[in-house]
C-alpha cells in the first residue's frame, strides 16, 4: 500500500470535506449554489403591523450591491394574497441587474392614502391608512439595510390608482424618496368630472371583490373638500421639484397584449382618460419649470404587459440611478 505524501493526505482530507459538504447540502434541501448565479437576486416576505390596520405583507426581491430600492404599488384591484405586480409581470427580474423591488400586498380601492373614516356599507370596518402603512413600510425598508444609494432614498412607482398615489407619497415625503413614476396614471383628480369617476370606480371595485361599495366620501370627504386638492398631483408638482419625475401612458390602441378582448375594451377608455391627464400633468410641469421624463408608447392599453414594459424601458434609461 503506497505511503501518502503530506500533499496526498491534504487532497484525500480534501475531497472528503467536498463529499461531506454535498451530503450536508443534499440532507439540509438546499442544493449547491451553480456558478454564475450567486449574483442572483432573493425573494424574501415580511409583514408590516399597526395604524389601525391588520398585518400586511410585503414582498421583495433584493440583491447585495443594487443601486436602488424601488416600492411598487398596485392598482384599485389589488387582491390581498399577492400584488398584482407579482401576479402579472416579471419586473422582480430588474433586481438581478441593479434595483430591489418590494411589492406591498393589498390596498383594495384604497389610493394608498389615509381615508377620513371606514367606508359605510362596506364589509371593511377600519379605517385605511395606506400613507401610514408607506411610512412603517419605508421604515422596516430600512432597518434591512434598503435604503441604497448615495442619497438613501427610496423610488416609488404605480399603475392607475398607484400612479396617483406614488406621485403624492413623493411629494409629500421628499426626506425618503427621491424617485416617482406613474404609469397610466391620473394625475388630475380633483378635474372636472373626475370625481365622480373616482366616486363610481370605488363604488364598482368594492361591489366586484365582494366586499361592498367603497364610499369617496369616507376617502377624502365631500367633492369640495381640500384633501382632494391636496391628493391631486397635478396641483402639488411644485412639492415634487427636483426629484426624479417619470410619467408613462399608452395611446389606447390595441398592441401585442391586448389577447383579452373584453379586458381590452374595458381598458381602451380608462388609457385615454390616463393619457389625456398625463399629458396634462406634463404640460403642468413645463410651465412650473419642473423637469420630467416621459413613455408614451404608441401602442398600447390600461393592461400589465404594458406597464411592465415601461418599468424596463426607465430601467434601461437609467431612470432608477441617482
Amino acid at each position: 500500500m503506497p505511503v501518502l505524501t503530506d500533499r496526498g493526505r491534504f487532497a484525500v482530507a480534501r475531497r472528503r470535506f467536498l463529499v461531506f459538504l454535498l451530503a450536508l447540502a443534499a440532507a439540509a434541501g438546499t442544493g449547491v449554489v451553480a456558478a454564475g448565479t450567486a449574483n442572483a437576486a432573493s425573494f424574501g416576505r415580511f409583514y408590516v403591523s399597526g395604524c389601525g390596520m391588520p398585518s400586511t405583507p410585503v414582498d421583495m426581491w433584493t440583491r447585495w450591491g443594487n443601486y436602488k430600492t424601488v416600492i411598487a404599488l398596485d392598482g384599485l384591484r389589488a387582491t390581498n394574497d399577492e400584488s398584482g405586480w407579482r401576479h402579472e409581470t416579471r419586473i422582480q427580474r430588474i433586481a438581478n441587474t441593479g434595483v430591489n423591488v418590494v411589492e406591498p400586498v393589498g390596498g383594495l380601492a384604497s389610493f394608498y392614502t389615509d381615508w377620513n373614516a371606514a367606508s359605510p356599507g362596506n364589509r371593511i370596518k377600519y379605517r385605511y391608512r395606506w400613507t401610514c402603512r408607506l411610512n412603517t413600510i419605508v421604515r422596516e425598508l430600512d432597518a434591512r439595510g434598503l435604503a441604497v444609494g448615495p442619497r438613501g432614498k427610496y423610488a416609488v412607482m404605480g399603475i392607475s390608482m398607484g400612479g396617483n398615489a406614488a406621485m403624492i407619497y413623493g411629494a409629500y415625503h421628499r426626506k425618503r424618496i427621491s424617485h416617482v413614476f406613474s404609469m397610466s396614471g391620473f394625475l388630475n383628480l380633483s378635474a372636472p368630472t373626475m370625481r365622480e369617476a373616482v366616486r363610481l370606480a370605488l363604488i364598482d371595485a368594492g361591489m366586484a371583490a365582494g366586499v361592498g361599495p367603497f364610499s369617496a366620501d369616507a376617502m377624502w370627504g365631500l367633492p369640495w373638500n381640500e384633501r382632494w386638492v391636496r391628493n391631486d398631483a397635478l396641483v402639488q408638482i411644485p412639492r415634487m421639484r427636483g426629484m426624479h419625475i417619470r410619467v408613462g401612458a399608452a395611446s389606447g390602441v390595441w398592441g401585442k397584449y391586448n389577447t383579452d378582448a373584453i379586458g381590452s375594451i374595458k381598458g381602451t377608455p380608462l388609457e385615454v382618460i390616463s393619457l389625456a391627464q398625463t399629458r396634462t400633468f406634463e404640460v403642468g410641469a413645463a410651465i412650473a419649470g419642473v423637469r420630467i421624463t416621459t413613455d408614451y408608447p404608441a401602442l398600447g392599453t390600461h393592461q400589465w404587459g404594458y406597464w411592465q414594459d415601461m418599468v424596463m424601458r426607465a430601467k434601461k434609461s437609467g431612470w432608477f440611478r441617482d
